[in-house]
């Protein structure tokens, strides 16, 4: 089954919020993108529930560099607040990802066509994607572009492991795992000759629930397209 796409993704800033920085309002970012925040970007450029998306690995190309901002968020109750934010400036990396179909969606088998969610992928990511692309939050655009993973020389090549400890990893949501509960995974992320190679979900042993919740239904005709209708209006 063709599943595997590579491609450069850039932006002038980032956000990959560390949990820890974020109930305060004083967002920091991590210095290294999350499995969850990449995922994202590959949703943007296609998804739909009949598959899952996992991330294999990211190569950082430019320098870690940060930026402090001050900041309006909007506030609940209306209104907004002064808040600042260190950001990643300048960014650039190389992503490796495939998709796998989602086996806790039996409703969705007559979706798995091979072939057809692939060729409407590498058309989508050839356009920049279906949706719009950001780096962490919606204040980072970020923009993709088809690239051969491993080319071109990245600023950390050559550089010696750098452990950058315990990270959030990524959301384990009840339609992908057949649980009835919403789970937050971490990680130890290592960085190796300047690739970032994330473990799968279910390989992560540090893990904490965070709520009950329920799966949304999903059905061919009702509230989905079948990939066939899609490929032909593409």
């Amino acid at each position: 089954m063709e599943n595997k796409i590579s491609f450069r993704l850039w932006g002038k800033y980032a956000l990959f919020t560390d949990p820890i920085t974020k109930v305060g309002g004083e967002k920091c970012s991590y210095h290294l993108p999350t499995y969850e925040a990449i995922k994202g970007v590959l949703k943007s450029i296609y998804w739909k529930p009949t598959l899952i998306w996992y991330v294999d690995k990211v190569r950082v190309m430019k320098p870690i560099r940060t930026q402090t901002k001050g900041t309006k968020p909007l506030v609940w109750s209306g209104g907004n607040s002064l808040a600042i934010y260190t950001f990643l400036r300048d960014v650039e990396y190389q992503v490796e990802a495939h998709f796998e179909w989602n086996e806790h969606r039996p409703e969705l088998k007559d979706d798995r066509i091979d072939g057809k969610h692939f060729n409407i992928l590498k058309r989508t990511l050839e356009k920049g994607g279906r949706q719009d692309v950001f780096l962490g939050t919606r204040d980072c655009q970020a923009y993709v572009e088809p690239c051969e993973f491993g080319l071109s020389e990245g600023v950390y090549d050559e550089t010696p492991d750098i452990p950058f400890g315990l990270m959030f990893h990524s959301f384990a949501y009840p339609d992908e795992t057949g649980a009835a509960n919403l789970e937050s995974v971490f990680w130890q992320a290592m960085l190796k000759n300047g690739i970032l190679e994330f473990p799968r979900p279910e390989d992560c042993e540090i893990r904490r629930d965070v709520r009950p919740m329920s799966v949304k239904p999903f059905g061919i005709g009702v509230n989905l397209r079948d990939v066939a209708t899609e490929e032909v209006e593409l």
